[in-house]
């Protein structure tokens, strides 16, 4: 990668271009009380499922079970972006809130087995797989959503001025994939999918999570209430703090965005600190949880393949993340949606399509949320 003059936390040098086009604001959207769907572990999981799958023996077989996959790949054909040939990926990290099982008791939502996806990442992996870039996706994103096919052969006509999240719940994964990549002309070269039930699960086996509070957050529909301060969170605390809407900022799902970036970067900072080498049986619950936890692309569909990926992507710091929300103002017909920054998005997508650090006029006088700052690792 090329070295560039300005730095930026977590990825050396910054450059690009600027010139965005700026849209009017409307205003902030109303908080609305509804609880969401996550999937900021998927990263994290993939990272323990290398841990359960060496030297278990007959264990892999079990842990192999768990998994569950779907194959993409057939979903969407050949008319898709070319891959990249300078040995960076692009992987979509979902994450479903099916209300059924474990999730159904967890509360929000319907509870008629349906499924959302409320939260969308794309993490690109730099040549060397030693640096990343994670960009948000807002749920809320008013997009045109192209005609798709989901894993099960079904059909699914194109839409016009619909919200992001609308791609998952028509289609499924494929329909996910194929409206990113519609957005951002990146092939998506893998797919993870983390379940609300599974999220919670992991932090506890993991033993909690340390953050600092820099102010208060008292949030009633996501019940969580956190004084200023350092804590360390449980599974149940963390899965309200990355569902906390109306606690921070201005109760909007960007505020939400920047809570789960902060504690993205928390949870992969200290997950090497929690023991597993030195106790067999955290070690099989944090595997036994992560491989039930996670729904991957059929490439990567098994122990072995994943263990193999997640194996490359230890040496990923959170000083070496880089994270951005792309580009988007509130809608100033509806302030529950927000409009894509298109000039400024396509700066992104050509930095990473060439590997480059996201230059910092792409995500300049964007909206944000207000939420930036509130929650750190210690």
């Amino acid at each position: 990668m090329a070295a560039e003059s300005t730095p930026d936390p977590g990825i050396p040098g910054e450059n690009g271009t600027t010139g965005a086009r700026h849209r009017g604001r409307g205003r902030r959207r109303a908080p609305r009380k509804r609880h969401k769907g996550l999937i900021i572990t998927a990263w994290t999981a993939a990272g323990i499922v290398v841990l359960g799958g060496a030297g278990m023996g007959y264990v892999y077989f079990k842990l192999n079970g768990n998994l569950k996959s779907v194959d993409i790949d057939q979903a969407l054909g050949t008319d898709r972006p070319e891959a990249a040939d300078n040995g960076s990926e692009n992987i979509l990290v979902l994450g479903s809130d099916t209300r059924s099982g474990g999730n159904k008791k967890l509360g929000g939502g319907t509870d008629d087995g349906s499924a959302r996806s409320d939260t969308a990442m794309i993490v690109h992996l730099y040549k060397g797989h030693k640096k990343a870039s994670v960009v948000s996706i807002p749920r809320d994103t008013l997009i045109d959503r192209p005609a798709c096919t989901d894993t099960q052969g079904n059909e699914h006509p194109a839409a016009r001025n619909t919200m992001f999240n609308s791609a998952y719940s028509t289609g499924g994964a494929a329909c996910a994939v194929k409206t990113v990549e519609s957005i951002t002309d990146l092939r998506m070269d893998h797919y993870l999918e983390v379940d609300f039930a599974g999220f919670q699960k992991l932090i506890d086996d993991l033993g909690g999570v340390e953050i600092t509070t820099t102010r208060s957050i008292d949030d009633p529909d996501s019940h969580l209430k956190l004084k200023a301060g350092t804590h360390r969170l449980d599974g149940e605390q963390a899965l309200g703090l990355v569902r906390t809407r109306h606690g921070v900022g201005d109760g909007s799902d960007l505020g939400r965005i920047q809570l789960q970036q902060a504690f993205i970067k928390a949870l992969v900072g200290q997950v090497k600190d929690v023991g597993v080498f030195t106790s067999p049986k955290k070690l099989l619950d944090l595997a036994e949880t992560a491989t039930k936890t996670v729904t991957t692309d059929s490439d990567l569909g098994s122990v072995n393949k994943l263990a193999s990926f997640a194996g490359g992507l230890r040496g990923i710091s959170p000083s070496h993340m880089h994270m951005v929300t792309m580009p988007v103002v509130y809608d100033p017909a509806d302030p529950n949606r927000v409009l894509l920054q298109e000039k400024k998005a396509d700066q992104i997508w050509k930095a990473l399509a060439n590997d480059q650090p996201i230059p910092k006029s792409a995500t300049k006088d964007t909206a944000t949320g207000e939420a930036k700052g509130v929650v750190n690792a210690p």
